[in-house]
């Protein structure tokens, strides 16, 4: 057999059996995931123990054992087999595995010392899945504590210079070189605008006719895929179109990866699942749409959603690759050159993006509470794990200190979510296990209704009952509902059921599984809502479920502001009553302008129900004043002119004077210290014209201490007396400025310098007025304007007012606010 990696097992061996530990990068077709483990069976270490092999997709460890029994004249299940979620091909000979990455884990759990294996591999590890990493840093830990003669074999077909260092110190690093036939890059002259399924069919088509050999596309997701498979169908009806994706059925995935038994060409139209692993016999050209989807958790929101981006570098070059396995062939890349430089070279390890409730549960359950303990290859990021504690404690799978509950013992013993385990327990222990089973099913696969028919996932399970009752056969989405359904009924031992379902237990049952998405509709809106969790939610107006009062809601879209609901069904909030918390609430409604003290029975954020509180507390009362004050502003409090000047006078002495202890009345100064100078006012407070009732200037007036208000009185005094007897009031300004004395001119007969204040430090600033009350002047120079300005003023003015006095000498004629007797 030739295969480049027979060329590094010399070396493999060495390394396996001295350290225990090696790494080996092979390119995709040197034979690593098939020949070489077939030859590993043969160590002398070994000593007649198996070996497990991790796959992270079923569809590649199902096609990895079906070519390696191949290889050995066997068929699967002698010995070699494999085990995927709900399904084994093993037996009592079978001596190598091919596992999916949640079946090793399962078995760590179950047995951590691994009894009766040898050898451990992680194929395709640089694809850096979550189980994968997960699995590497708990046989690393069995491998130090509890089995030293465990062997550990990471494979991948690319290898970041960083990757070795993250798996362990002094790890051997084996490189096989692959003999891949040349493969023509094309590229195209500019990025390709709109849909990507009328680009990647055009080049499908061009390939047909330009070159010899199967296709191969790469499209980002089953979307994609039937809209190029509908295309195709009708221009190359010559051509077996196969679309291949993890939910394929068996059947149709075994067809894609076989050569036509009648010799047409083939088409395969796939996700990244055939990147690596799987061979495709015949496969001449690949058309890479240059696009992947893959999931992202936001530990904010809490929500994982699907994101559509640029592919990686590394998966570029894996996919390119695919079109020289057996002879010389070319790759489609559509997009241009340019890009090809931008592209990132790999995507970050899964860990890094993940929901990490698996994780965490699993963690609990290997009795490890803080993830730092472990040496990872990247460690799980802090905020996710926060998100995942705070659900599985409200799921009750753990406790306070982050020890895993009899509750999560048993929802890690399902091959599901906790969330989805969590909700089938719970629906078997209120008598709805059947309609538990159909529900998950949904939850898990991909949705049977166009998105016109609604969101309401009662409609779907009354889809999935009228498909069963038919006996309808066949494969197709309802299919894979029912096989899944089937299987988790076999788990909680459950019948079918084939009559309607209540809407509400429908409901009640997705609660139980995303309860901070339980949703109540906000009044006067039909069709938005807000989550348990506290964010925005709306479904579209025309949803048969608008109007609902409660919903719960499986499925929704992350959104910037407010997500978009795609799966929910109505809800009963009686269901929610074992769950809920009571809580004394006192605040203020800023519409309402009242004060409300109640007690609420509430759901997360939302309320059920309320009732009076008969007395209310007083701190919470006073703190839901002072908000009420911070949010609206002081402008709720009744500012006469002499409070606001109180003010300014205060904070003019604070700037003239700033070695003194004279404190910040400002706005934003009251509002920081309310609590101290208001507090004691708001007793009586209960609606918005109350506050308009305080006596504010008794109130700010005790925040000077004595000797402070005299002070005030003689530093900044509210009037000024002048030479006619009059005491004119100041006008002061907070920002320190001259205080403004606005004064007929008449009234200052007589005085020669501008008063001052602040202790004769600040001379005030002079309005001179007319006798009608217009400004004449404004100066803070009175003796020059006596001097100079005065005579232009009497000369304009005197005429204007003959009543009044404007004599020839202002030095010493005699101050006056009157104007003579009529007939003088």
């Amino acid at each position: 057999m030739d295969f480049p990696a027979l060329e590094a097992l010399p070396q493999l061996r060495d390394a396996l059996r001295g350290s225990g530990l090696a790494l080996l990068q092979a390119p995709p077709g040197a034979g690593k995931s098939t020949v070489l483990p077939l030859e590993l069976l043969h160590e002398p270490w070994l000593a007649g123990r198996r070996v497990v092999m991790l796959q992270p997709r079923r569809v590649a460890a199902r096609a990895v054992a079906a070519r390696m029994a191949e290889l050995l004249g066997e068929t699967v299940g002698e010995t070699v087999g494999y085990r995927v979620r709900f399904e084994s091909r093993s037996s009592a000979r079978t001596r190598l595995e091919v596992v999916t990455e949640g079946i090793l884990t399962r078995q760590l759990q179950r047995d951590p010392e691994l009894a009766g294996v040898g050898l451990v591999i992680f194929d395709e590890f640089h694809e850096r899945s979550l189980q994968a990493d997960l699995a590497y840093t708990l046989c690393r830990e069995v491998q130090g504590a509890l089995r030293d003669d465990l062997r550990l074999l990471v494979m991948s077909a690319t290898l970041s210079a960083d990757l070795p260092a993250r798996l362990g110190a002094d790890l051997p690093v084996i490189r096989a070189e692959g003999r891949p036939h040349p493969v023509e890059l094309r590229y195209l002259e500019a990025d390709p605008q709109g849909p990507i399924a009328p680009t990647v069919a055009r080049a499908v088509a061009q390939a047909l006719e330009r070159h010899p050999g199967d296709v191969l596309a790469f499209l980002p997701g089953v979307g994609e895929i039937r809209a190029v498979a509908r295309l195709l169908e009708e221009r190359h009806p010559e051509v077996r179109i196969c679309p291949l994706y993890g939910d394929l059925p068996l059947d149709e995935q075994r067809r894609a990866l076989l050569p036509d038994p009648q010799g047409r060409r083939r088409v395969v139209l796939a996700t990244s699942i055939a990147e690596t692993s799987l061979t495709l016999e015949g496969v001449r050209v690949v058309v890479d749409s240059g696009y992947a989807r893959h999931a992202v958790f936001d530990p904010r929101s809490a929500l994982t959603r699907l994101v559509t981006g640029r592919v990686t570098a590394d998966s570029a070059a894996q996919r390119a690759g695919r079109a020289g396995r057996t002879a010389p062939g070319v790759a489609y890349r559509l997009w241009s050159e340019r890009t090809q430089a931008l592209l990132p070279p790999a995507r970050p390890p899964e860990i890094l993006e993940a929901d990490l409730a698996p994780l965490t549960l699993e963690l609990a359950q290997w009795g490890v509470r803080d993830a730092a303990e472990l040496a990872w290859p990247d460690p799980p990021p802090a905020r996710a794990l926060e998100a995942a504690r705070d659900l599985l404690l409200r799921l009750e799978a753990i406790d306070a200190d982050g020890r895993i509950t009899g509750r999560g013992a048993r929802m890690l013993e399902l091959p599901t979510h906790p969330r989805l385990a969590h909700l089938l327990l719970e629906g078997q222990a209120m008598g709805l296990a059947a309609l538990a089973c159909d529900v998950a099913a949904l939850l898990e696969e991909r949705d049977p209704l166009e998105r016109e028919a609604g969101a309401d996932l009662t409609r779907r399970v009354e889809a999935l009952r009228a498909w069963r009752r038919a006996g309808a056969r066949g494969e197709g989405v309802l299919a894979r509902i029912e096989r899944l359904s089937r299987q988790w009924r076999a788990q909680l031992r459950v019948g079918p059921e084939d009559a309607a379902p209540r809407p509400q237990d429908v409901g009640a049952l997705i609660a139980l599984a995303y309860p901070e998405r339980v949703a109540r509709r906000r009044e006067q809106d039909r069709h938005r809502y807000r989550l348990a969790g506290g964010r925005g939610v709306r479904l579209e107006e025309s949803d048969p479920l608008s109007g609902s009062d409660w919903l719960a809601v499986a499925q929704l879209d992350a959104g910037a502001e407010e997500g978009r609901v795609y799966l929910a069904a109505e809800l009963d909030p009686t269901a929610l009553e074992a769950h809920a918390r009571d809580l004394e609430v006192v605040r203020w409604d800023a519409r309402a302008g009242t004060l409300v003290a109640q007690r609420e029975r509430r759901f997360g954020e939302l309320i059920i129900s309320t009732r009076p509180l008969n007395e209310v507390p007083p701190a919470q009362r006073l703190t839901a004043l002072l908000e009420a004050l911070r949010t609206e502003g002081l402008g709720l409090l009744n500012w006469t002119p002499q409070a606001r000047q109180w003010q300014a006078r205060v904070l003019s002495l604070r700037s003239w004077r700033p070695d003194e202890a004279w404190p910040d009345v400002s706005d934003s100064g009251l509002l920081a210290s309310l609590e101290d100078w208001l507090g004691p006012q708001l007793g009586a407070v209960r609606r918005r014209e109350d506050f308009a009732r305080i006596d504010l200037e008794a109130a700010l007036s005790a925040l000077l201490p004595w000797p402070l208000p005299r002070q005030l009185d003689e530093l900044a005094p509210a009037r000024l007396t002048v030479p006619s007897g009059s005491a004119v009031r100041l006008e002061y300004a907070p920002d320190g400025s001259a205080p403004v004395l606005a004064v007929k001119l008449q009234e200052l007969f007589g005085l020669a310098d501008t008063p001052a204040v602040n202790g004769g430090r600040t001379p005030v600033l002079l309005h001179l007025l007319s006798p009608a009350g217009r400004p004449v002047q404004v100066t803070q120079d009175l003796r020059g304007f006596w001097e100079r300005g005065y005579f232009e003023a009497r000369k304009e003015l005197r005429g204007r007012y003959p009543r009044h006095p404007w004599p020839d000498d202002p030095w010493t004629a005699e101050p006056t606010r009157r104007a003579k007797p009529r007939g003088t």
